[in-house]
């Protein structure tokens, strides 16, 4: 094989190695945008409308895994929704959050199952657990203001 084949192939492989470790060190540099959705939070007993939010989707595993990590702030209308393929227990941690967040599980039918209210930590990470398809998470204190709770229904609008 030509010696100038060998120095450009080696060459190459050295750039993906380095840009393989740069995106495990920052993972949100491979997210090129989010989905955005408005989520509306009902009533579970009357069926009436309580309040809504404006979320980014997050519906691959690498925007899962970064999630809200690369974000200061939210402002109290927003959030971010977590959409996964199947209904299970999961449990998200605060890894790397700079703010206080609600988490809400939710059932593939839109009921809310749990509601967490979580606080950044460092390692080891509070694991909040819930059992749910989808995680809309929004700043803290969201859920107890607008009164959502289990069996409540999060109802997504997505463009």
């Amino acid at each position: 094989m030509n010696r100038r084949l060998v120095g450009i192939a080696a060459g190459l492989a050295l750039i993906a190695l380095v840009a393989l470790g740069v995106a495990a060190a920052n993972p949100a540099l491979l997210i090129t945008g989010y989905e955005t959705a408005t989520v509306e939070a009902v009533d579970g007993e009357t069926g009436e409308a309580i309040t809504t939010v404006e979320v980014r989707v997050a519906d691959g595993f690498v925007k899962r895994y970064v999630g809200l990590s690369a974000t200061d702030e939210l402002g109290e209308g927003e959030g971010m929704l977590f959409v996964h393929g199947d209904a299970t227990e999961r449990a998200y941690v605060m890894r790397e959050m700079a703010f206080p967040l609600d988490i809400v599980f939710v059932a593939p039918n839109g009921t809310v199952t749990t509601v967490h209210e979580a606080t950044p930590g460092s390692p080891p990470y509070t694991r909040y657990r819930g059992i749910g398809r989808y995680v809309l998470e929004v700043p803290r204190g969201w859920s107890e203001r607008h009164g959502i709770e289990p069996g409540d229904r999060i109802v997504v609008d997505r463009e």
